[in-house]
Parts: C-alpha cells; structure tokens; sequence
C-alpha cells in the first residue's frame, strides 16, 4: 500500500475551479486567498466530468494542468478526483444501463450518485477516464494523492445487479438448500427452488426475510468495493507510490465502512456535525465518536476531507458556526488522529443546489469576513503544531460498533421498534471518554489484543470466531464489558438456540429468559449495595430494554428494584482465567455508565491521559518519536480548570503543569516525553 505521510497538516478543501474558467481574475483571486489562509491542499477534479470529457473520447486535460501548475508555483499540493460521483449528459442519452433501478422504476439523467456499479458500460468509461487521468497527472509534483469518486452510496435493482447478487450467493452458499437454511425460508412458504427465483429486497418485493435484506446489504457493501477496485486498477498500475482514499460519510450506515480498509491507503471523511443545536459539549461527543470511528477502520491516521467553516444547505435548520467553533471543531478532528482540515468548498458557487452551502470564500468574493478570518486563524495554528503530523493514537479501551449487527438488530421486529444502536453506543464512548483515555472504536473483526477494557455493550449477531476470540481476550487479562440484547442471533440473523447471549453464555455466566421492553415514561432501577467487585454503590434508573437473567456462574452484583423480576440480577461479573466479563442487562441512565466506566477502568489499571476532567472537557493523546502530544478542549461554554500534565505548550511554546484555565471553546495542546 501506498503511504499517507504528509509533511505538514494539509488545509484547504474542495477545489471547483470548472465553474469558474470563464473568470480567470476568480482563479487569480483564489490563489492569492488561499496562501494568505494558509491551504496547502485541495482537492480538485470532484464531478468534473463534462470539464473533462465534454464529448465522449474528447478529452481536455488542459484547464486541469494549467490549475496544477498554479498549485505547484504558488506551494499548493492537491489530491486529484476521479469524477466518477456524477456522469456527463451525453452518456446517459447514449449509453441508459449506465443508470440505475429502483423498484421496478430506471432512474433518469441527472442529481448525482444515480449510476449503477455493476453496469459493464460505466466501468468501461471509468476505467478509460481514470487510466486517462493517471498517465496525464502520474509525475505532477502537486499531486500528492487520489480522491476516488464522491461519497459512494446507494444501490442498483437492476438485472445486471440481481445476476451479481445471485452470483455471490452461490459463491457465498453453494447450494440452494444452504440458501433456504440460512434465510429460514421455511417461514411463510418463501422457500427457493430455482436460483432466478431470487430477487433483491425491494418495497414492491421480498422484504419479509431479515436474512434475504442482510445480504444484500452485504452484496451493496462488497459490489461498492468491487467498483473502487474498477476505480483504482489503472491508477494504481500507472501511480503506484500515490495513496487514494474514498470520502466516507457521517452517521452513514449503508455501507460498511470497516470492509473499505481493503482498497484505500487512508481514509478520508466528511464531518457535518449539527454545531448549535445542541450544547457545544452534546455535539462534541456525538462527533469524537464519528472520528474515532473512521480512524477505527485502518487505525492509523485518516483525513478529515470535507466539513463546513460556517454552516451547511441541507439541515433542517443551518445554523452558522458561532465564533470559535470552527477553530475547536478542527482541533478536535486533528486530536483525534486527522492530519487533515479541509473543507466544502473554497468558493460558492452561483447556481446549483449547494450555492448556499458554506464556503472560505463567499458571493461576497471577498477575505474579509469572519470566516475567512477564522480559516485564516486555522491555517496558522496547523502551521505552528506541525511537528504532530502522522503521529498515531494507541488506546487501552475499546468500543465495539459492528455495522452487520446493526443491520441486523434493526430490521429485528421487537423487543422495540428503534433500538437506538447508535445511540447506546455513544452513552458508552462518552462514559469512557469522560475518564480521560483514548478510546478506538473497532468492529468485532478485529484484534483484540492490544486492549486492557473492551465494551460491546449492544452485540446482538455474534459472527463466527467472535465469541472465541473475546474468550481468549478475558482468559488472557482482558476486562470485557456486554449488554442487553446481546448474542440473540448468528451471523445470518437465526436466533441461538440455547438462550441468549448464544456462544457469550459461557463467558458471561448468564442465561438471558426474556427481554422486557418499557413504555416511554416507565421506569425500573438497579440497585447497588457495597460490593468487592466494583467500587460503586447506589440506586440508578433504567428502562427501554431489561434482560430477565439467569445466573449461570456469575456474581450479581446489582440487582432490579421492582416489577416482578426485582432482586434479580441486572448487573453481573464473571471471572474467566485473568480477566472478567460484566453484564450490564438494561439500559441504563449516563449516571450509571460514568460511574461504572469510571471504577471500571481504575481497576482495568487503564491509565488516564489526564485525570479528573471537569465536565465538558475532553482529552486525547498522540504519539510520533517518542513525544507525546496531549489536546485538552473545553466544550463546556464556560470557563473550566484542569490540571493539565507537565510539558510544553505547542501554543505559546512555554511550560505548562498544573491547573489551568480553559475558557469556553479554548484549548491546549501540550508536547511531553
């Protein structure tokens, strides 16, 4: 694989200079802004295909180079796009199977993201206009790595697509009769006699069988990648020491990111986070866990590729970054492993559906607004703390967010209608990052090894070699940490016969009976007494989904308070060789998870980067030849001290060691050996 190692933090984002090649004084002007703002990286090309190829077999490369050159003259690197997000007009007019179905219905040309990835036609020209691509730009030095395509999503009903699904299921199944035993299709007379008999899941079709609907998300999935691996065929033959990346997207969960670690070098992401609706600190939260996640897939430096200096088109509400918080929001994505800050877009455009969308450079054409300002400021601070660049994350406590058992979990028909994955996993992160660790969030195919504290509090599938290997994880000193509704189903989303948590019973020493579900506004709670077994004791609310456990070798250690299960176990512990498995059997308040994560962890011997965090602050650490890089942020929109360890500030350069005052939106980022 390539390497993504930049020699100082890129800034910038996306570059559309094909909008404005009729106004040479506008590319002039962006030049002049972009070094006085400090970008030193752009990525450019992004759905300028018509620009490109405005005939087909017509190719004009030219305004391309003559913007590249610019780049190079003026310090200016740039990742180059492939174009593929959005086809030219021609194409769909001339060549329509390059368009995609959807129940019954072919889309028309136009929007973006509307093609189909198995179409043999569109591959075709991907292949020729990326091949194009790369023998043109292979020896730019301001090329210094490959955006391939626009955040991928969405999903073809074609006939090409339903012949590629029933190709991998016979890859995948072999036989029919493994097909109707996986898919439970005895239920409701579903059962397939005949491979054609199978279609995708559709509105107007199948959508009864969860384990049909799982596997063509898991075809999407595998089909998207097939097409990067169309995508950088050429690229990679002609510029094999250039990295490439795809743009993934926030709280996107259509695709299962983790399995992209396959074909990119690093992995680039676009954060929107909803600044302002919320507290600073809610949202602050809600994003860490994004990009712990994104750097969860490779775990190692990725690139924050798009996010917005002011404000977005497509919120409900969007509402403008108030002052400060693009400089704290960028902060953080740098602190939690991001070697990039860019941004959409450098420039409005005029027209289009994104003419309002935030830019560095507004209608106003102008460097003199707040947000340049601010962009500017940006800019700067990068420069001054660029020693950190490629600097890797290592965490002792882990979060397990599986993309498969979620899919599945969701189209589950009860215990209740949303389970809320996403969020039960964010109260977890937010317990353990409120004690001042890193934290990676991982999938269940990962090493387990490195860690002292695993959470897989919501692990309803449990994949073959998962149960195995969190076994081995606990017998070898590992403290694991499961929750209601876990080990319901297998990979293939049939129940475990034996109970819940199915191949986890063992380890978890329980025997879930049954799964109450509660009414909004009712409510149970656990009970603590003074125990050994953790330091935490008190009455703690729960409520949404209760386990009704059977003990079978573990400790209660909290018990329910009412209902006719109460005096029954709710929290439990199981020692396994030298590690321990708890179980945590309901959802619970965030009182009950902070206390839990906290004791938890003192006696996990996990060690904090800084220790008694005031509320809204949040902590990181970063590591790179020997040093160690430590981002303290103050979310909590008022002034809050914390006792900061002993080193140099990258800021202002002088020593730093005990309290501090962060005002609200500050930060500190400190350098220690």
């Amino acid at each position: 694989m390539a390497q993504f190692k930049l020699p100082a933090f890129g800034h910038g984002g996306d570059y559309n200079p094909d909008q404005w090649l009729d106004r040479p004084d506008v590319l002039e002007d962006d030049i002049r802004y972009m070094k006085e703002a400090g970008v030193n990286l752009l990525s450019v090309g992004i759905f300028a295909w018509a620009a490109l190829e405005p005939e087909e077999g017509k190719y004009t490369f030219g305004w391309l180079r003559d913007i590249l050159d610019n780049f190079h003259k003026n310090g200016i690197s740039a990742f180059l796009a492939t174009p593929s997000g959005a086809r030219p007009a021609w194409m769909s007019k001339k060549y329509p199977e390059v368009l995609r179905y959807e129940n019954g219905v072919k889309f028309e040309h136009g929007n973006r993201h509307n093609h189909c990835f198995t179409s043999p036609v569109y591959r075709s020209f991907v292949t020729k206009m990326n091949t194009r691509l790369a023998e043109e730009f292979a020896s730019h030095p301001a090329v210094v790595g490959w955006h391939i395509s626009n955040e991928y999503s969405g999903q073809c009903h074609c006939e090409n697509c339903q012949r590629a699904f029933r190709k991998w299921l016979k890859e995948k199944y072999h036989t029919l009769e493994n097909v109707n035993k996986a898919w439970w299709t005895s239920f409701w007379s579903k059962t397939f006699t005949d491979w054609d008999q199978i279609r995708s899941p559709e509105r107007n079709g199948e959508t009864s069988l969860t384990g049909l609907t799982l596997d063509w998300m898991r075809f999407v999935t595998h089909q998207t990648i097939d097409f990067v691996k169309c995508e950088t065929a050429p690229i990679k033959k002609i510029t094999p020491n250039l990295p490439v990346t795809i743009n993934t997207m926030q709280n996107f969960t259509f695709l299962s990111y983790p399995k992209f670690a396959e074909v990119v070098d690093f992995m680039g992401y676009d954060c929107y986070s909803k600044w302002g609706k919320y507290s600073d600190y809610r949202t602050a939260v809600d994003t860490a866990f994004t990009y712990d996640s994104v750097r969860g897939y490779l775990l190692k430096p990725w690139s924050l590729m798009e996010s917005t200096p002011s404000q977005v088109n497509w919120h409900d509400v969007c509402k403008i970054k108030r002052p400060g918080i693009h400089m704290l929001s960028s902060v953080q994505a740098v602190a939690h492993g991001s070697d990039t800050v860019m941004m959409f877009q450098w420039r409005k455009g005029r027209g289009g559906p994104e003419k309002f969308h935030g830019a560095v450079i507004g209608h106003d054409m102008t460097n003199k607004t707040r947000v340049f300002k601010e962009v500017k400021e940006v800019g700067a601070l990068l420069e001054k703390i660029s020693p950190i660049v490629n600097a890797e994350i290592k965490s002792e406590c882990a979060l397990i967010y599986d993309f498969e058992s979620f899919w599945a979990l969701n189209e589950a028909q009860g215990p209740v209608k949303d389970k809320e994955y996403h969020k039960v996993l964010v109260s977890h992160y937010e317990a353990l990052s409120k004690r001042g660790v890193n934290i990676d969030v991982i999938d269940s195919e990962k090493d387990f090894n490195a860690y002292k504290v695993i959470a897989a509090p919501y692990l309803y599938m449990v994949k073959p070699g998962v149960a195995e290997r969190l076994e081995a994880f606990v017998e070898n000193g590992g403290t694991l940490v499961l929750g209601y509704f876990s080990g319901v189903a297998d990979e293939n989303d049939l129940c475990f016969l034996g109970g819940a948590p199915g191949p986890l019973k063992k380890l978890a020493g329980v025997w879930a009976e049954e799964t109450d579900a509660l009414y909004d506004g009712q409510k149970n709670a656990i009970v603590i007494n003074k125990n050994d077994d953790i330091d935490m004791q008190g009455r703690y609310e729960c409520g949404f989904m209760l386990d009704v456990l059977n003990l079978e070798g573990a400790k209660m250690v909290g018990a329910y308070e009412s209902d006719y299960y109460a005096g029954t176990g709710a929290l439990t512990v199981k020692k396994t060789g030298k590690g321990e498995t708890w179980y945590i059997a309901a959802r619970t308040e965030q009182r009950f998870l902070d206390d839990f994560y906290k004791a938890l962890l003192k006696s996990s011997n996990v060690t904090p980067i800084v220790s008694g965090l005031p509320d809204g602050v949040t902590v990181t650490e970063r590591e790179k030849d020997g040093n160690r890089y430590v981002f303290v942020m103050n979310f909590s929109e008022k002034d809050a001290s914390v006792s900061l360890p002993e080193g140099v500030s990258m800021i202002t350069g002088e020593c730093v060691k005990g309290l501090k005052v962060l005002p609200a939106n500050g930060f500190e980022i400190i350098c220690r050996k």
